[in-house]
């Protein structure tokens, strides 16, 4: 596995891969900013500094994210959230099948290891409001306003 270090608006990214595809997105506190970034970890590279520019709303780099099967599932639903949108975590357990599991839903999203690119921030409370991002709810909120295609002032 390759790891590199990367700037964003939010703080230091850390992207860790190799060639089956790309397992850990991450912000951090600090970090010491790569300056070589592997081949391999390129293009993640480039897209996730192209979302932070405002040039990029989907992801297309090969991702292999490591989770139980139930975390699989719910984080392949969370890939059909369009950008800029939200859904509630009682939509995305309709969604996979079992309004019962909202809690195990949360937990499966709450343990998403490819920040930003599996689209966890885009889950909010059935009220509308932020509820649960295990980088704090500011950062939730900062990522949803990136998102809004509306020039509003704030969304919450």
């Amino acid at each position: 596995m390759e790891t590199v270090f990367i700037q964003t608006p939010l703080g230091v990214t850390k992207i860790v891969g190799d060639e089956n595809g790309i397992a850990i997105i991450s912000i951090l506190d600090a970090g010491e900013i790569t300056l070589a970034i592997p081949k391999i970890l390129q293009e993640a590279t480039a897209q996730l500094n192209d979302y932070f520019a405002g040039k990029r709303n989907d992801f297309d780099f090969k991702i292999n994210p490591k989770g139980t099967d139930f975390q699989q599932k719910v984080w392949q639903e969370l890939l059909n959230i369009p950008f800029g949108k939200t859904i509630s975590y009682l939509e995305l357990s309709k969604r996979i099948g079992d309004v019962k599991a909202i809690r195990a839903v949360a937990s499966a999203n709450g343990k998403n290891p490819l920040w930003i690119v599996i689209p966890c921030h885009r889950v909010i409370g059935i009220d509308g409001s932020l509820t649960g991002y295990a980088g704090g709810l500011w950062l939730k909120k900062w990522l949803l306003e990136h998102e809004n295609p509306t020039n509003q002032q704030c969304l919450f």
